[in-house]
């Protein structure tokens, strides 16, 4: 018999992964997957950051814990999953979500900014998936949800122009595929979230630039709106979407159609 619908999005007893956790759409998932029922490991770079939101979920009741890592270095990758262990126990979500981006034009990118941004937006999507895919092997279930973007998926001549962050979020669509295949028959499911345009400190300096584009051509004419991504995180996190992996799930209002 199949489990009542509330059932299947609750995630009570679960324990998720974060990283980028601590600000803007991160914070936003790290809240969601918690109302769901998750006790949550969020990773932030700066502790001038994750030591608010930490304070403030703790207060809402919710069961969070916290880290300083980056997650382009394995050893900080190494240390993220063994204190997660060590608060919970065990690992059963992990949100790929720390990205950064560096904008300017193909010809001026500097060498050190493309890798450094390939450094963690792909490369630390890998190490995470890797760690934390080790320790579902191990317990045969898993849920890895990498966050892409729009921009892995199409571009556009008015900009914004930034190479290394679209081929990164290019790059991480494939690596969902590829881990879905890889680790599919282990138990574990990896599937993406692409948002368009959120309000967040990484979109806010291009938004103006697509905004006035936004309301005059998508099917839902506005930029994307707080909490709009709290539900497809659960959804994918959850037994709701437990046939599902390898896929992109887009949350642009239409702005890919």
């Amino acid at each position: 018999m199949s489990k009542h619908v509330r059932e299947l999005f609750d995630l009570t007893g679960k324990v998720a992964i974060v990283t980028g956790g601590s600000r803007g759409l991160g914070k936003e998932m790290t809240e969601g997957l918690a109302e769901a029922g998750a006790s949550v490991m969020i990773c932030a770079r700066r502790k001038e950051w994750l030591d608010p939101t930490l304070e403030e979920f703790k207060l809402k009741g919710f069961q969070v814990a916290g880290e300083i890592a980056d997650v382009s270095k394995p050893e900080d990758v190494e240390k993220l999953v063994e204190k997660t262990l060590e608060a919970f126990g065990k690992v059963d979500i992990l949100v790929n979500n720390a990205g950064i981006s560096w904008g300017c034009m193909p010809e001026e990118m500097p060498l050190d900014k493309w890798q450094k941004v390939l450094d963690v937006n792909l490369t630390g999507c890998f190490l995470m998936a890797q760690a934390v895919g080790r320790e579902m092997i191990k317990q045969k279930s898993g849920s890895i949800i990498n966050i892409t973007s729009v921009s892995g998926i199409t571009s556009s001549a008015n900009g914004p122009f930034y190479a290394g962050y679209v081929a990164s979020k290019a790059g991480l669509i494939g690596l969902t595929r590829e881990l879905a295949a890889s680790w599919g028959r282990r138990g574990i499911r990896v599937n993406a979230i692409a948002p368009g345009f959120f309000h967040s400190r990484l979109a806010d300096p291009v938004i103006d630039i697509y905004e006035s584009t936004i309301q005059a051509n998508n099917p839902i004419p506005r930029i994307g709106r707080e909490g709009e991504l709290k539900g497809v995180v659960v959804f994918l996190a959850s037994e709701a979407s437990s046939y599902i992996t390898g896929q992109v799930i887009v949350v642009d209002g239409g702005l890919t159609i």
